[in-house]
């Protein structure tokens, strides 16, 4: 009797679970998981890239401090942004914590642009093979960059529209997923552009 006991509850126990899995996967649950890993996934991607900016960023500077010491302000001024950059711990579900990573990526574009105006002044070191390689990775970086913003911003609208329509929306505020933080900036124009590094100029 016992056992017969135990099997029955074995096997409500498995009609139970599997009840609730299939309502998870009715409700929109499955959904949200995908398109929240999806977000983290892209941002991972948006900040590989800056990361990857950041990187060329000491080899940048003393090149261009080869050739042009005396530009002693504008080397310091990258440097700065670059260290500024990366004291920013960012969390993107915190629209503050997003805000302080976009005005610190946005001084580092400015400050790379400065240098870059700098370098026209210097015939010498426009015909650097190095800096010539740096310019080509600099601008294959701002494109990427261009192109994972992108992505993160589709992923976040697709996750945001998700957590909102309705059935969802109630699975989503029962196990307390909210609308995520969009990344984007005053002058969201400008700063998707890559700078100018066309040093084939005469």
């Amino acid at each position: 009797m016992k056992k017969l006991l135990r099997s029955n509850q074995r096997g409500l126990m498995g009609l139970l679970g599997l009840i609730m899995a299939l309502s998870l996967t009715g409700c929109g649950y499955n959904d949200i998981q995908a398109k929240d890993e999806g977000t983290k996934s892209s941002w991972a991607e948006v900040v590989n890239q800056y990361q990857r900016r950041a990187d060329l960023i000491p080899n940048l500077v003393k090149t261009v401090q080869g050739y042009a010491q005396q530009e002693k302000d504008v080397l310091i001024a990258v440097t700065e942004a670059r260290s500024r950059v990366g004291q920013v711990k960012v969390d993107p579900s915190n629209p503050e914590s997003l805000k302080q990573f976009e005005a610190a990526q946005r001084d580092m574009g400015s400050a790379l642009s400065r240098l870059l105006v700098v370098a026209e002044a210097y015939p010498q070191l426009k015909s650097d093979q190095n800096f010539r390689d740096l310019q080509t990775q600099l601008e294959g970086t701002e494109n990427r960059i261009t192109v994972a913003r992108k992505r993160y911003i589709e992923t976040i609208s697709d996750y945001n529209v998700t957590v909102r329509s309705f059935p969802v929306n109630l699975t989503a505020m029962v196990f307390g997923y909210k609308d995520k933080p969009q990344f984007a900036v005053e002058n969201e124009r400008e700063i998707s552009k890559a700078p100018s590094v066309d040093f084939n100029k005469k």
